[in-house]
């Protein structure tokens, strides 16, 4: 085939438009690179599941009679939340799986999210696969591995539900977005013991009543309107394909996902005392002092659902998670991202209270802005994030840290720029103790920002 674009290999994933930059011949060579690499591993099957995309089946048998090219057999667990195609290669001992989604991204996206080995693909590794098929360094078997097919949703509520327990029966709204966590979720919590208002549970590819982007609060409009007009305490949704969760407390307020992580960290860390738990440098300045508070060591760590998971197998901490909403329970699951497993945490937490608003609001909270973002060209953010390393001065700096992008600490807020890996944009978030705090460290950057790149449009 001509070589695929190479625009969709991006920094965790590999991502592109349906039919025009991902066609069902580049899944299939891609099938074919990574059935290649399972083959110098030593491995002998690959997982494959697909979220509820209208191009996934396609896309899930190019990809199958890629792998199976090279003797690597397929088992083909269907139309699934990525994190159940991650259970899955556990379940059924391949430790290797592929999960066809767009995540979050419009419909007419889709992608691949890999694992072989154990190992999440993210890097070098996914431009590894493209070089491949460029040099042609593809095996071509003489027995081509086989097809089977397995259905693991039961095996995975039932896992779930062997180990987590409410304390009192809940009522709550939860909203699946038209996407694939739909087929699972309601089933789920029901068993769990909840009573549902459910908001859109079929899956639609087109999603036709609001994006599945719970990060982004517009997406939340119909969660926060449904617990208004009912009788439900909380509110849970969901991304696209299921690896992330949404929040809102009774009285309509987003819990962001870096509060939620206080909460799981206090629980986690009462039965693992001294744990590492890992956070992004996007996360609230809260969080240090609320781990080591509960007697846990904190983390900060490089964005990037695929960075945090490697060192979360790299330290052997029991939990980490990050401001996008991926989750990462290491203590009595498996260290995947896994937007149904994070809530069942979650309700099994807040049921021990009769109030479960009391104890979402009670979290340490600060001001802070939303991810601001300064669109550039391709390689002008990395270019600019230097500079501003290189030569950004700010009053009354306390601390710099520079593991991914530029945070500066001050006595009473941050602010943090960082270079995307996925889209050619600075990453902006300020965060402080007060109004004026948060301005005098934005107007802090903003001259800082201008002085390294003069003429800058900044969103703020």
């Amino acid at each position: 085939m001509s070589s695929p674009a190479p625009e969709i290999f991006k920094a965790y994933d590999i991502r592109g438009i349906v039919g025009k930059s991902l066609t069902v011949e580049t899944v299939q060579a891609i099938g074919q690179a990574l059935g290649s690499e399972a083959v110098e591993r030593g491995l002998k099957a690959i997982v494959i599941g697909r979220d509820g995309r209208l191009s996934g089946p396609d896309f899930a048998s190019a990809l199958a009679a890629g792998i199976t090219s090279t003797g690597i057999d397929v088992i083909d667990v269907g139309c699934v939340a990525t994190p159940i195609t991650y259970f899955a290669a556990w379940h059924l001992d391949t430790q290797s799986c592929v999960s066809i989604t767009g995540s979050h991204n419009p419909p007419e996206y889709n992608g691949l999210k890999m694992v072989l080995g154990g190992q999440t693909l993210f890097g070098e590794l996914i431009q590894d696969l493209r070089r491949r098929i460029v040099e042609g360094r593809l095996v071509q078997a003489v027995a081509p591995g086989k097809v089977t097919h397995s259905d693991v949703r039961q095996a995975y509520i039932e896992r779930i539900l062997s180990d987590v327990k409410l304390a009192r029966p809940m009522k709550i709204v939860l909203d699946s977005g038209n996407g694939v966590a739909g087929n699972t979720a309601p089933e789920l919590y029901k068993r769990l013991g909840c009573e549902l208002t459910e908001l859109f549970s079929e899956v639609d590819g087109n999603f036709p009543n609001h994006h599945p982007d719970p990060s982004k609060p517009e997406n939340l409009e119909d969660v926060i309107h449904a617990l208004k007009n009912g009788d439900a305490e909380i509110g849970l949704a969901f991304d696209g394909d299921g690896d992330r969760l949404g929040v809102v407390t009774k009285d309509g307020e987003i819990i962001y996902p870096d509060r939620q992580l206080m909460l799981f960290a206090a629980d986690v860390l009462s039965r693992v005392p001294g744990g590492q738990i890992i956070y992004d440098v996007k996360c609230t300045r809260n969080l240090a002092a609320w781990v080591r508070k509960h007697g846990g060591e904190p983390v900060m760590w490089n964005t990037g659902h695929a960075l945090v998971k490697a060192k979360l197998k790299e330290t052997g901490a029991p939990l980490a998670g990050e401001m996008s909403g991926h989750m990462f329970f290491k203590e009595r699951w498996y260290g995947f991202d896994d937007g149904l497993y994070t809530g069942v945490r979650l309700l099994e937490i807040l049921s021990r209270s009769p109030d479960a608003n009391a104890v979402l609001k009670a979290l340490p909270d600060a001001i802070s802005t939303p991810e601001l973002n300064i669109k550039m060209k391709e390689g002008e953010p990395v270019q600019l994030v230097e500079k501003l390393k290189a030569g950004g001065k700010f009053a009354g700096e306390v601390e710099r840290i520079t593991i991914d992008g530029l945070r500066v600490e001050f006595a009473d807020g941050f602010g943090l720029a960082r270079s995307s890996n996925t889209t050619p944009v600075v990453v902006l978030r300020f965060e402080a103790d007060s109004e004026a705090a948060i301005a005098r460290i934005q107007a802090g950057f903003r001259k800082a920002l201008e002085a390294v790149w003069p003429g800058i449009q900044l969103p703020f």
